[in-house]
């Protein structure tokens, strides 16, 4: 985008003066806030339009599906940051963020770049009958396997048979309208997967988040960012309960013990 010489710096997303507020060239207080939800508003600044009723709804389902998932490397980051530094919860919170890659959380972003990357390359279009994204998938499970490479949004080092998040994920894209291109090649991609190399790897959570965020219109570069919004959620809630009942120290406690070779300790 090219703007007048001297007018480049400037950003549509928001800017404040003396009197007045604007998000998204609107004004906050009035024409945003009490009438916008969050996941509204975060829609509206990524892809510049208010989203439908049915992407609202599936742009939610993926950030609850995503904002935990337990004691991963990435809460754990929060934890002990937060233990040496319970000063700084920003960066607590921004080590947890760090850990965003392709085991954990990682995996929304390069699956949905695979997927609307392989469906680009073919020109294939939104209603894409069932035997040419059969074909496609297949095709670009091939080509992974014989240039040595993973296959995004397959497999989960906790869920081995389901990812029990990857099932309500198409469910409620479906409900909405909105199974798009994207979800129903990485259906195909995953049972492709499972005939060529006879061992099932379930579709994982983030790789049908990543899908189904590319279906209602994110652009996939910016789909691990998006990510992050909800693992943000997450992490605070992390850190808020390593304030009241902290494992940050004993973990470290626990780890320095053994790597002096002593017994581990009991509590």
């Amino acid at each position: 985008m090219t703007h007048p010489e001297g007018e480049w710096l400037h950003s549509w997303i928001g800017s404040s003066d003396r009197d007045r507020i604007t998000v998204a060239g609107r004004d906050l207080p009035a024409e945003i806030m009490g009438r916008l939800t969050l996941t509204e508003l975060a829609y509206l600044l990524i892809t510049r339009r208010e989203p439908t009723a049915g992407q609202r709804r599936v742009l939610d389902v993926v950030l609850v599906s995503l904002a935990d998932h337990g004691l991963t490397p990435g809460a754990l980051a929060t934890r002990l940051t937060y233990t040496g530094a319970p000063e700084a919860p920003q960066a607590a919170i921004a080590a947890g963020l760090l850990g965003a890659g392709s085991v954990f959380l990682g995996p929304a972003g390069d699956t949905a770049q695979f997927l609307s990357d392989t469906l680009r390359r073919r020109d294939v279009v939104a209603d894409v009958d069932d035997v040419t994204l059969a074909a496609i998938a297949e095709e670009a499970v091939v080509a992974l396997r014989a240039a040595g490479a993973r296959v995004p949004g397959l497999g989960h080092p906790v869920h081995k048979d389901i990812d029990p998040r990857t099932p309500r994920v198409y469910e409620l894209a479906a409900a909405e309208g909105l199974l798009g291109p994207h979800l129903r090649l990485l259906a195909f991609v995953g049972a492709v997967h499972d005939e060529i190399t006879g061992r099932h790897l379930p579709i994982n959570g983030a790789g049908a988040a990543g899908a189904a965020l590319v279906d209602i219109g994110i652009p996939p570069t910016s789909v691990r960012a998006v990510v992050l919004i909800a693992r943000t959620a997450g992490l605070v809630a992390h850190l808020t309960e390593e304030a009241i009942d902290p494992i940050g120290m004993p973990l470290w406690l626990e780890v320095e013990e053994r790597a002096r070779g002593g017994a581990p300790s009991d509590g």
